[in-house]
Order: C-alpha cells, then sequence, then structure tokens
C-alpha cells in the first residue's frame, strides 16, 4: 500500500481521479487533500469524494505521502508538480503540463535524476481501442503509417469557451495534448507543424474554439481537430489511423467505443466500403480512470516500469506548444 494525497481541486478530472484511488483501498492509504485558493474549496471541498478528508497543508501533506496526485488549475500544475518532485514525491500529474518548455524540461529532468514516477493523466492511453490500435500497429499489422486524422470535440458552455482563453492555443492547447499524445508515441516528433487557431466568437465569446493542426514528416501527416462548438462534438471524437496495408478507425473513442479496421488481406475491392468490427469493452465513465490509477500504484511499487519515458513527455509537450504556436526551446 502506498500513501497518496492530492494537491489542488481546481482541474476539472481531479474528482475522478480520487474517486479511482478510492476504490481501491487495498492499493492506496488517501492521507487527505490540499487546497488554498478559497474559490476552489467553496466550490469542491464538499463534493461527496473529499468531505470526509482531511485538509492539510501543502507542506503537512508532503510530509505524509509517498506520491501525490497533482490537481491543481492548469495554469498552476507545472510548478505544484516541481515543489513535489524537489520533495522526493512520485507524481500522477494532470494535463497538460503547464509553464514553459524549459520549466516543464526541468521537472523531468530532476524526477529522473531521483528516479521518481511521473504519471501524465492523458486517459486515453488506457483506453482498450486505442491500446488495441497501437499493438496493432507495433505487430505490423497496418504497415508503415503514413497519415492519421485525430479528434476530440465538445459542445461547450459559454463560459468554458472563455477561460480556454487562459491559454494560447486554447482547445488545442487542453484537447489536443490527449491527441498528441498518441501521434508522437506512433510517429515521433514532428519535422513542421502549422496550425490554425480560430475563434468562432459564438455567444460573443472569442477565443481559439475552432482549431485545426497538420503535424508533418518525412512521409506521414497527422491531422488533428479540436472543437468546442461542435454539436455532438463527442459523437465526433475519433482516432484514425492508415498504414500502408490497413485502416483503423476508432469512433467515438468512447461511450459508446465503436472500433473498425479494414486491412489488405480481406479489403480487396478498392470501390466497396470493406470493413469489419472490432470487439473492444467500453469503460463505463465512472470507470475512465481505474487502470490509469492501478498503474500509477505499479510503477511507484516498482511491479511495472512506466512505459511512457521521460523522453516521450517531453516531445509531447514540445509538439503540443508547436501546435499551439507557443514553442520556444
Amino acid at each position: 500500500m502506498i500513501k497518496i494525497g492530492q494537491i489542488g481541486l481546481g482541474h476539472n478530472h481531479g474528482e475522478g481521479k480520487m474517486k479511482a484511488v478510492r476504490k481501491f483501498p487495498e492499493l492506496f492509504e488517501v492521507v487527505g487533500i490540499c487546497e488554498q485558493d478559497e474559490k476552489w474549496l467553496a466550490k469542491r471541498r464538499n463534493l461527496d469524494v473529499y468531505k470526509d478528508l482531511p485538509l492539510l497543508s501543502f507542506d503537512e501533506l508532503l510530509d505524509k505521502v509517498d506520491a501525490v496526485l497533482v490537481e491543481c488549475d492548469v495554469a498552476d500544475l507545472t510548478k505544484t508538480a516541481q515543489k513535489c518532485i524537489d520533495a522526493g514525491r512520485h507524481i500522477h500529474l494532470d494535463k497538460p503540463a503547464s509553464g514553459t518548455f524549459s520549466e516543464y524540461r526541468k521537472l523531468l529532468q530532476t524526477a529522473q535524476e531521483k528516479q521518481l514516477v511521473v504519471q501524465l493523466g492523458y486517459m486515453y492511453r488506457y483506453n482498450p481501442a486505442i491500446k488495441k490500435c497501437m499493438e496493432m500497429i507495433q505487430k505490423g499489422e497496418l504497415g508503415e503509417i503514413y497519415q492519421i486524422n485525430a479528434e476530440m470535440s465538445t459542445y461547450h458552455s459559454p463560459e468554458y469557451r472563455s477561460w480556454l482563453n487562459n491559454f494560447k492555443g486554447g482547445s488545442m492547447y487542453i484537447f489536443g495534448s490527449h491527441l498528441i499524445d498518441l501521434v508522437v508515441r506512433i510517429l515521433g516528433v514532428p519535422g513542421k507543424v502549422s496550425s490554425y487557431l480560430k475563434q468562432t466568437g459564438f455567444c460573443d465569446v472569442c477565443s481559439p474554439d475552432n482549431c485545426f493542426s497538420v503535424l508533418e514528416y518525412e512521409k506521414a501527416i497527422a491531422k488533428i481537430t479540436t472543437l468546442s462548438v461542435a454539436v455532438n462534438g463527442w459523437g465526433m471524437r475519433q482516432f484514425t489511423v492508415y498504414g500502408s496495408r490497413g485502416t483503423v478507425e476508432i469512433k467515438p473513442i468512447e461511450k459508446r467505443t465503436k472500433m473498425i479496421k479494414a486491412t489488405a488481406d480481406f479489403a480487396v475491392n478498392p470501390y466497396a466500403d470493406m470493413k469489419e468490427a472490432v470487439e473492444v469493452p467500453d469503460v463505463p465513465q465512472d470507470e475512465r480512470y481505474d487502470e490509469m490509477i492501478k498503474n500509477l500504484y505499479l510503477f511507484v511499487t516498482g511491479q511495472k516500469t512506466n512505459p511512457y519515458t521521460y523522453e516521450h513527455e517531453l516531445n509531447v509537450q514540445k509538439t503540443l506548444l508547436m501546435a499551439c504556436d507557443n514553442f520556444i526551446e
């Protein structure tokens, strides 16, 4: 069993992460939470998952734990995580990392030197359909990957779209990060990124809510779409991979996951829709983070090596900042 606490209540995924942790009392002892912002205490302190947990100071919590859920508002994620790493604590860091590229690089370098776990909160890494797609790629079933088409859209409130102005890149920064994580895993860091960070101005809110990025490689292209104004955006969320020997489409990615494949051994008619369904389990919304959190336990206890290296995490952030026109070495 490891001792764990949560720092920050400002991240929208924080409640779900703590719910997942508390499902596994045989793995985690939750020592408490820390939040110094009265705004977030007023909004979230009395949520069911938190209300029976002690409210501790930053130092009190760090003194009691082996690992920390870093779940503060996005703008404060990296600087908070750095304090945890400096104190010798493993971290689950929600996404996307904030601050400058050099600040994030320092965080990862320090963690690597101290041999501390840094688990990023990219939940699609643990999505059964995405995992199946990655397995097919690794086995060579799709051949050489030459194009990826990915979308993560939502129909957000004007208030949420206004909040996106806190980040250069808006919806691309917040949602594109999930997709760029997957693209970088498959294709690596692109040689060039061209982005179109448009503002619809709907409901008198001007923020980057209509975004599209093209990631260019020597022979491959990845297209990333993030819309915060898309009616049925959830249903349009997709991850499609094109290879020389086959195609995989996952759409929607969640609730309810649908995955199809077409490989050259059976899709022999170029003028027909020849595909077959791939059976993958659909993860209920309240189990979205369960596997991620169980993996955190395995990483911290040394029972499993985190497959997402410090180098990968840095490359994801570099590519994300490039897509947001905000990369400075």
